[in-house]
């Protein structure tokens, strides 16, 4: 099923530390990359890319704004320390209610916002 073109996007990173059961032994990395696509496709697109350069924060999501938030100047927003069901349930709330632009980022949310690396 091909995800709508009027959601939002997420971006999981998945590449050195994020995504690691080196560095997270205790998360199941593709369990959440799985809860992610299962609660929000076909309406939202989830992706997974290399290193998005922000290790220390990891695990890392960046949830871009659906296009017609991103025309009216929403912007990314940057997730980090992405490791407790408690955050992925708020993702999977927020997103839906339309996520940057559109819904208030739940409070519980605004403390696993991070900046993201110089030059994004």
């Amino acid at each position: 099923m091909t995800a709508s073109l009027d959601g939002c996007r997420l971006t999981v990173c998945r590449d050195c530390c994020c995504g690691s059961r080196v560095k997270h032994p205790d998360v199941d990395h593709d369990a959440q990359l799985d809860l992610l696509r299962d609660a929000l496709a076909p309406q939202h697109q989830v992706r997974t890319s290399n290193c998005l350069d922000v290790c220390t924060q990891s695990n890392v999501i960046v949830v871009h704004p659906a296009p017609r938030a991103r025309r009216a100047g929403a912007r990314p927003v940057w997730f980090g320390l992405v490791v407790e069901s408690t955050v992925e349930a708020d993702l999977v709330a927020w997103v839906p209610a339309g996520g940057p632009g559109v819904a208030d980022l739940p409070a519980p949310l605004e403390l696993s916002v991070i900046s993201p690396p110089p030059g994004q």
